[in-house]
């Protein structure tokens, strides 16, 4: 591999997945994806990034907290688990007067190295525990966890693993559904057609499709599914549908969008004054290249706050951030600002639960006590290759 794939392979890490953290409870200053699937399993393509010295050496000092993360796995995941460590590091020097000591933890991108890592961190005496990355390992840390009455903050998207106790800070695809699908129809969309693919990700997104639409006093008039590349039957198939739709919804990838909407247009369906609907996925500037999407929206945090972080992260590291190390940055944060406002002890679950929310790199959220998260989104709408926000996100969760 030459010096020009590594650097374009970096540049695409960058761009795959979404600075002090403000606790509006309080005023401790924190430091915090567009939502998708989590990072696949490692690809040897990529060679594994240079570790620092002692991957299990501590950061700061004070009230011990557990970073695990699989910085010894090949590929993507061991690129992006040295990015979220960097992130953590950043995040306690940007903290002031931080009392956290981050005891790091490789888990290596296994359950069973997560379950390790977590047995030897709370030994240590952390008192939380942030990260892993993977859905398995998150689950396998948080049995752990839940065991010695430790909460564990997680990076996986994947709801299933979180539970009283297990929260996940992710952006979770159910977020930009919602939102998208309720600035819709505040603007007049009543009758909501969906194509959605035929995997996991197309299960959460088309739940919480057929769930929004009608508490916001829609209908939905037909939705179907596709496999991988079979896209011109379920476009026929959805064609009445559609014309019957004021919005169309299309939850897939920058390098799929077009090729559904060209079975779209091949099985005769015209979208003309329809308002296409995505979710994170579309948040690539491949689609909005694409003038058959523009008009498009979709739901994602404010991209002023990442590109604040990308600069101090550059600035620091003299490399491109990955998407999601905002996340890493703000459980730092958080358990920062947990430990200055209320003590070694105060990292609890009513103090982790506060239904005032955080506010953070891209935008506010809060932990709900089944360990999923609100996000406060922008909807961003694609326009002549480049997007804007129509719709800024909350500032707080008073405003709705």
């Amino acid at each position: 591999m030459n010096a020009k794939d590594t650097a374009a392979i970096r540049r695409r890490l960058a761009r795959t997945s979404r600075r002090g953290f403000l606790m509006l409870a309080g005023a401790a200053t924190l430091a915090a994806c567009s939502s998708g699937p989590e990072v696949g399993a490692p690809q040897a393509a990529l060679p594994a990034p240079a570790l620092p010295p002692d991957p299990n050496a501590g950061l700061g000092s004070g009230t011990p907290i557990a970073l695990i993360l699989p910085l010894g796995a090949s590929g993507n995941a061991g690129a992006v688990a040295l990015s979220l460590r960097n992130a953590a590091e950043m995040a306690l020097s940007e903290f002031a007067g931080a009392r956290i000591r981050l005891i790091v933890k490789d888990d290596g991108g296994t359950g069973p190295g997560a379950q390790a890592a977590a047995q030897q961190a709370l030994d240590e005496g952390a008192r939380a525990i942030i990260g892993p990355l993977f859905a398995h390992s998150v689950g396998a840390a948080g049995q752990v966890a839940r065991q010695r009455g430790v909460p564990l903050v997680g990076f996986s998207t994947d709801t299933n693993v979180a539970t009283q106790g297990v929260y996940l800070l992710s952006f979770l695809p159910q977020t930009d559904v919602e939102r998208a699908i309720r600035y819709a129809a505040a603007n007049g969309r009543r009758s909501f057609a969906g194509l959605v693919p035929d995997n996991a990700y197309g299960s959460v997104v088309e739940a919480a499709f057929r769930e929004t639409v009608p508490a916001v006093g829609g209908r939905v008039v037909g939705l179907e599914r596709y496999g991988a590349g079979q896209y011109a039957e379920a476009a026929r198939r959805l064609a009445a549908s559609v014309a019957q739709a004021d919005a169309v919804f299309l939850p897939d990838a920058a390098d799929t969008v077009p090729q559904i909407l060209q079975a779209m247009a091949a099985a005769g369906v015209s979208l003309g004054g329809k308002q296409l609907i995505g979710t994170g996925l579309w948040d690539d500037a491949k689609l909005f290249a694409n003038p058959a999407v523009n008009g498009g929206i979709f739901a994602a945090p404010d991209p002023a706050g990442f590109r604040a972080f990308a600069a101090r992260y550059r600035a620091r590291f003299g490399r491109e951030p990955v998407r999601t190390t905002t996340l890493s940055h703000d459980a730092v944060s958080l358990m920062a600002a947990l430990v200055n406002g209320y003590g070694e002890t105060g990292i609890t679950d009513a103090a982790i639960q506060n239904p005032s929310g955080f506010a953070g790199v891209d935008g506010i959220f809060r932990f709900r006590a089944d360990g999923t998260n609100q996000r406060g989104l922008a909807v961003m709408q694609i326009s002549s290759g480049t997007t804007q926000i129509v719709s800024p996100a909350p500032r707080s969760f008073a405003q709705g």
